[in-house]
């Protein structure tokens, strides 16, 4: 597609973050109604009313919301995104195309939202696995064999938008319950507002917490598209998609962690809450250092692999070491967050989410201006490490006195470092083939000898392999 289109898919991976603000807490609400439903805690009368009312809203946030971003196209191709080499009339048809996607996706989150809380998860995850498909692999052959502008990948990105909307709408309204006999849902203002006064504070208490999130993690993305040549802002993206695989590595333990943290939280096993903390600690810091190091230390080598392109490994690497580092402490910062969400106290999250933000914001403007992408990266380097170190300590302390010194130097130093020893030593002694195949299966041999020998500084790893062991010789 070139560097500038590639921007373009940046710019429309980041404006769907972005719109996602408009969100309200509503989906997250809309799981949680459909929940109570099905446990009996309201009538069919007044939860059709509800998903009536919130399905309005869905639909005239994403009337506003894309139709002002199409009517802003050529403003934004013009004024905001600095194009060099692509015609401006060609990146405003591809902002309008962009604009019926977000506004379609942004429509699917409603229904998404009354599956799951129908616990209707595995056709979801089909569902979300055949849409995926379409998106990303599905766009290769529209992209030989069709047209690789971004004319063409915009229209496909819309199309595989509206299938979304159109399956997850048909699934949900086969599972709205029906109007009971001789009742009517009515178009009064009465029964169009009443019914989202009760859920009204625990949506808004959702959102301004996935605003921070937001905040947190696309405010550079939205500097950087007006600061930097839309060339620049291609490469940009590719290192930070690169360096994202830190955080989707450790992702699903993180998930899985939460709600058990909760329980044990709920049945007051405060030392059974802080094993599993600590365990889990290990588990993913074993995986996020040895994906960080790997894109640290060989940054230009797996952007070679990916792209096949040595030019645009050479620009994005500097830019993907940094931000793999950074989210490789952003990926452990983040664990103070699970155990507030298990004491139900989010309020030191808050705070620190809004001091990271005023600090990142003038930091990333500053620093881009003066260094461009690679100055970005050391401002989304500079803002995690400051963040893990200063105020880490801060919420550990505040929930268990002497946590975060054991949580340092017993959980996370003998892991991280055995994978900074190793990927040091990797990086000084390899010499890399000329293939691409040969330099990915170097890769993947590099990779798995960093976490094994990284798991190696694990306690929790040891105890697992010698209970194992054990076990197989009884």
């Amino acid at each position: 597609m070139g560097a500038e289109a590639y921007g373009l898919v940046g710019f429309f991976t980041m404006l769907q973050a972005w719109f996602s603000l408009l969100d309200l807490g509503l989906t997250p609400t809309v799981a949680r109604q459909t929940a109570r439903f099905r446990g009996g805690a309201t009538d069919a009368l007044s939860y059709r009313r509800l998903l009536r009312a919130l399905q309005l809203i869905f639909f005239a946030i994403a009337l506003i919301g894309g139709g002002a971003m199409f009517l802003s196209s050529g403003l934004i191709a013009d004024e905001w995104l600095n194009a060099q080499t692509m015609p401006s009339a060609q990146v405003q048809r591809a902002l309008q195309l962009m604009a019926g996607g977000v506004a379609l996706r942004w429509m699917s989150g409603f229904y998404r939202g009354c599956i799951s809380g129908s616990e209707r998860l595995v056709w979801l995850g089909g569902f979300n696995a055949f849409v995926a498909t379409l998106r990303f692999i599905g766009a290769v052959p529209i992209l030989i064999w069709i047209g690789s502008s971004p004319e063409v990948f915009f229209t496909y990105q819309l199309l595989v938008a509206a299938i979304e909307v159109i399956g997850l709408g048909s699934k949900a309204y086969n599972l709205f319950p029906g109007v009971p006999h001789g009742k009517f849902l009515g178009w009064s203002i009465d029964s169009l507002f009443k019914p989202i006064g009760p859920v009204l504070k625990f949506s808004l208490t959702i959102a301004f917490t996935s605003s921070v999130w937001v905040l947190v993690t696309q405010t550079d993305k939205l500097v950087l598209s007006k600061l930097l040549p839309l060339a620049d802002y291609g490469y940009f993206t590719l290192a930070v998609l690169a360096a994202n695989g830190v955080m989707l590595i450790s992702g699903p333990i993180s998930g899985a962690l939460m709600p058990r943290m909760a329980k044990l939280q709920a049945e007051g096993d405060e030392q059974g809450l802080l094993a599993l903390y600590r365990n889990a600690t290990q588990m993913v810091a074993v995986i996020a250092a040895s994906a960080c190091l790997v894109l640290v230390f060989f940054a230009e080598q797996v952007l070679w692999v990916w792209t096949g392109d040595a030019h645009a490994a050479t620009q994005a690497g500097p830019v993907l070491r940094l931000y793999a580092l950074g989210n490789g402490f952003l990926a452990m910062a983040a664990f103070p967050y699970y155990l507030q969400f298990a004491k139900g106290d989010l309020k030191l999250h808050l705070i620190g989410n809004l001091i990271f933000v005023f600090f990142l914001v003038p930091l990333l403007v500053w620093a881009t201006w003066e260094h461009g992408a690679v100055g970005a990266g050391y401002a989304w380097l500079a803002a995690n490490v400051a963040y893990f170190f200063l105020w880490v300590p801060i919420v550990h302390h505040r929930f268990f006195e002497h946590l975060h010194r054991h949580w340092m130097l017993q959980d996370l130093m003998p892991i991280s470092a055995l994978a900074l020893v190793s990927g040091s030593g990797f990086y000084l002694s390899l010499s890399w083939p000329i293939g691409r195949l040969e330099n990915l299966g170097v890769l993947l041999l590099v990779g798995i000898a960093i976490l094994i020998l990284s798991a190696a500084g694990s306690s929790r790893v040891r105890g697992l392999i010698s209970s194992k062991l054990k076990n197989l010789y009884k």
